[in-house]
């Protein structure tokens, strides 16, 4: 194991998900209590990897910690999953600069639970074994079907890596006085040995413990706001009005026309529904009722987070906007206004100094740098399952591949994808990565939902059909996502976007469906017919669990 670590942190040496952090970031000076902090979190999560690194014995194991993640645990670990820096630091920087606009990204995150607790999580159970291919395919043609599900998985872990990689490597540079390419190298190495060594149990109580930490750094944030108003909303908005105007209690500063409104929360909602890594922890529990037992703790816990970041931002409003501790003073010389150090998306970070003093500092920064680490151990693991069970068990090996074989196949892929994150994060560094959070959510929404859902619900559902529908979904979220506002104009340089909306997915879904639908309905092949025969059979199983993959006892 000594060599393996070794060879790990090598490679990542000799090769050197949502929202960023804003603008150039200077080198800060190391914060103490912070570092000390994350070093207890990570000596912590490294002897929780130690201890299930020995409880890891085979495949099932690996990807789903043998199904014995109880509801509650694995509420709280989907929680630590779906509440990642983007949401933490982003939606409160939001708030902080549109009021009440922020409030429709916080719900639109929150409202894809529903679908996901009465239409998916118990038919996913009892389908599936260790990743939502598996039952995609499970009454279709499995070659082409793990094909597109993978590449769908595969594109959407890396696309949220790349995300969460540049938000870590700014984020541990503002917070820690680490340089960036060394922050994002510390990141990749962390997220691989829990991943790789701990598989599916370390991720799960490395995503717990972070939930815990960040829903109680976040509860105290909440209340020192309130208590300083006497636990008066109207107080707060009153001041946070007089502070910064009217407008941040109006609607329509942030998304200004109905189109890209609509096409925002079908991303949200859908997308949501087809996050890989978020799928795959519905195959941690024992069963279907724990898998929905999971949903109602994690929608309960993630309502909860999002109710908080809502106070968060308003308290950032009035505690950090005009403080001169928090000015960037540099960019306020050249532009005006009150620019804050970081971009607004450190107001949350800004917010804990101003309620805690340092310590608290401390506490939040090293919570940030567990959310983070969190996120994307459970986005590699997602990678690495379509990888080794999606490819080469299921697909080259026909599932005959041999236990050893698939775990070191799993591992490999987990240290591969841990390079490229290392290598991709540095190179984003300078961009303008927030195209790629949209890409990930919109390609989740219009290629792994629509074949998802319409294979447990559709009898007339066929391969070819989710196969082109499923491709076409893809591409036009790819192709529109490069047309549009954010990539043409922002990036490319041109003067005018030839797609007009910042949001594809309500046109990238509504091609999917369709395309779908219609060649599906027109496939009357020898195939198909068998495919839609043993849709009863599979309808069945996915209502009943009669035949489900059960739990194993260690």
């Amino acid at each position: 194991m000594n060599k393996i670590l070794f060879f790990i942190l090598l490679s990542c040496i000799a090769l050197f998900a949502s929202g960023t952090i804003e603008g150039e970031i200077q080198k800060q000076e190391l914060n103490l209590s912070a570092i000390i902090m994350f070093l207890i979190f990570v000596t912590a999560t490294l002897g929780i990897t130690y201890w299930a690194a020995k409880r890891t014995k085979n495949p099932k194991d690996f990807y789903t910690a043998g199904g014995s993640i109880t509801g509650l645990q694995n509420g709280m670990a989907i929680a630590g999953d779906y509440m990642s820096a983007a949401s933490f630091l982003g939606i409160s920087g939001l708030v902080y600069l549109k009021g009440y606009d922020g409030l429709i990204y916080s719900i639109g995150f929150l409202v894809g639970w529903p679908i996901i607790l009465f239409m998916i999580a118990e038919p996913l159970r009892n389908l599936g074994k260790y990743s939502f291919a598996d039952v995609a395919s499970y009454r279709l043609r499995q070659i082409p079907i793990r094909i597109l599900a993978a590449f769908g998985s595969i594109a959407t872990v890396i696309l949220y890596l790349i995300a969460q990689m540049v938000g870590s490597g700014k984020l541990i540079q503002l917070l820690f006085g680490l340089q960036y390419e060394v922050a994002v190298i510390l990141v990749g190495i962390l997220m691989i040995l829990y991943v790789t060594f701990g598989g599916m149990l370390a991720t799960t109580w490395v995503q717990i413990v972070k939930a815990f930490l960040l829903l109680s750094g976040a509860t105290f944030m909440a209340i020192a706001v309130m208590y300083n108003y006497d636990f008066s909303f109207s107080s707060l908005f009153e001041e946070a009005v007089d502070v910064k105007g009217d407008f941040i209690m109006a609607p329509g500063g942030l998304v200004s026309d109905p189109i890209s409104a609509i096409s925002l929360a079908i991303a949200l909602m859908f997308g949501t529904a087809g996050l890989p890594h978020i799928l795959m922890r519905f195959f941690t529990v024992g069963d279907a009722k724990e898998a929905r037992k999971s949903v109602f703790y994690a929608t309960g816990f993630i309502g909860y987070f999002y109710m908080l970041t809502f106070i968060i931002g308003f308290g950032a409003i009035v505690m950090v906007y005009k403080n001169p501790l928090y000015l960037d003073l540099a960019k306020q010389a050249i532009s005006g206004g009150y620019p804050i150090l970081g971009g607004n998306n450190m107001a949350a970070i800004h917010l804990s100094h101003a309620v805690g003093g340092d310590i608290f500092l401390g506490f939040i920064s090293a919570v940030a740098f567990a959310t983070i680490l969190a996120v994307v151990s459970g986005l590699t693991l997602a990678g690495a399952s379509a990888i080794s069970h999606d490819l080469y068990s299921s697909l080259f090996k026909q599932g005959s591949a041999d236990h050893k074989t698939e775990m070191r196949v799993s591992k490999i892929a987990t240290v591969v994808l841990g390079v490229i994150a290392v290598i991709m994060g540095i190179m984003f560094e300078k961009q303008n990565i927030a195209f790629v959070v949209g890409l990930a959510f919109a390609i989740a929404a219009s290629a792994n939902f629509p074949v998802l859902i319409l294979s447990m619900y559709w009898k007339k559902l066929t391969t070819r059909g989710a196969v082109v529908g499923g491709t076409f979904g893809l591409s036009t979220a790819i192709v529109l996502v490069i047309l549009g506002p954010i990539v043409w104009v922002d990036i490319l340089g041109y003067t005018e976007a030839i797609f007009p909306y910042k949001y594809p997915a309500l046109f990238s879904v509504t091609v999917a469906f369709v395309m779908i639908y219609i060649f599906s309905i027109t496939d009357n092949s020898k195939n198909a017919q068998e495919e839609r025969g043993k849709f009863e059979a599979q309808f069945i199983r996915s209502q009943t669990g009669i035949g489900a993959e059960g739990a194993i006892e260690h």
